[in-house]
């Protein structure tokens, strides 16, 4: 079993250089809240946040414009429900 001591500094994954990113993953939106949840108590908690999208970054408020579901049982249902509106794909980046 190695020793906490060794563990380096270092990040477990190098970032590289390149153009940032704008928006927040839905992954990340989704951990912090506490499921299920109502669709009204998402958006006055994170409504504003603006999320990544294949698209460029959209409001979570807006992307919830678009879905019909009022109540969600699971952060998957959730995520779920929001990429069927955002899509899949890369993300795109500024620069």
């Amino acid at each position: 079993m190695a020793d906490e001591s060794d563990e380096s500094e270092d990040p477990a994954v190098e970032l590289g250089e390149g153009p940032d990113v704008a928006g927040a993953p839905i992954a990340r939106v989704a951990a912090r809240l506490t499921w299920g949840m109502e669709q009204s108590e998402i958006r006055r908690r994170e409504g504003g946040v603006e999320i990544r999208t294949p698209e460029g970054p959209r409001e979570l408020d807006a992307i919830l414009d678009e879905v019909d579901v009022p109540y969600f049982e699971s952060r998957n249902e959730f995520e779920r429900a929001v990429r069927d509106v955002i899509g899949v794909g890369p993300v795109a980046t500024d620069g």
